[in-house]
């Protein structure tokens, strides 16, 4: 159990990758609009992240409890989907919440980042609920600097989305990362102020609040997708983190 510290140098690495990263997805979330395939966002993405001298975290791996290799590079989930929806010939339709997220890898090093954007006319609920999760994610990486623990980042995401009357999805959680995509330990989106494991300089995370505007149970859909079980709408934003001596530095921006 417990962090892999990373050294100024690496993180420095991981932060270059980030910025491809953010670039990329700012991208992929600009052409999110009704009408659109799916599909189109993995073959997007794939070639993108060639481009930028990258590889993609996410194609052919298989995460805990899937029952098969991920077959894409980036995940795109929609409405109840709240992560790993698989891109199909699947068309984005006026008032969807579109999830995209996306992990590379550059110089032997991953990266992580999500965001939650709205296809065409919103109502006032959706737009709520992606700035929920968008303010969740702000308030859990304001609690990422040494001194400061897991709880610390779990209670600042769990007071604000409660407040917000919205739900912490069960199940699902951030993560370490560095050279895995997923390292230990868990980040959960709940906790205690000062409980869990301590922060330290040179741990790197992924931050990632998961909310639902209903229930917060979820049920895996036969892609290997996470649905909310009662199928109420979710929302899902991801940053990668490194604590430094100077508070949290956001890597994929």
């Amino acid at each position: 159990m417990g962090f892999k510290i990373k050294t100024k140098e690496e993180i420095e690495i991981m932060a270059e990758g980030g910025r491809r990263l953010g670039e990329i997805l700012a991208s992929l979330a600009s052409e999110v609009r009704p009408g659109i395939g799916t599909a189109f966002f993995d073959t997007r993405s794939f070639a993108l992240i060639k481009k930028a001298g990258c590889e993609p975290a996410f194609l052919n791996y298989r995460p805990t409890g899937a029952k098969k290799a991920y077959p894409a590079t980036i995940c795109v989930s929609i409405n109840d989907v709240v992560v790993h929806g698989v891109p199909s010939k699947r068309v984005i339709e006026d008032g969807d919440i579109v999830s995209l997220d996306l992990g590379l890898k550059y110089k032997g090093w991953y990266v992580d980042a999500a965001v939650s954007v709205g296809a065409g006319k919103l109502d006032t609920k959706k737009y709520k609920l992606i700035a929920a999760a968008k303010n969740a994610l702000e308030l859990g990486i304001g609690q990422a600097m040494p001194g400061k623990t897991l709880g610390d980042i779990g209670c600042a995401i769990e007071k604000f989305v409660k407040q917000e009357r919205f739900s912490i999805v069960e199940g699902l959680t951030g993560h370490g990362i560095g050279r895995e995509l997923h390292e230990e330990p868990a980040v959960f989106n709940f906790g205690k102020p000062g409980k869990g494991e301590p922060l330290k300089v040179g741990m790197v995370i992924a931050i990632e609040p998961m909310i639902s505007a209903g229930g917060a149970k979820i049920r895996q859909l036969q892609d290997d997708s996470y649905a909310i079980a009662d199928g109420s709408l979710a929302a899902h934003f991801e940053h990668t983190i490194a604590i430094t001596e100077n508070g949290p530095r956001v890597l994929t921006k």
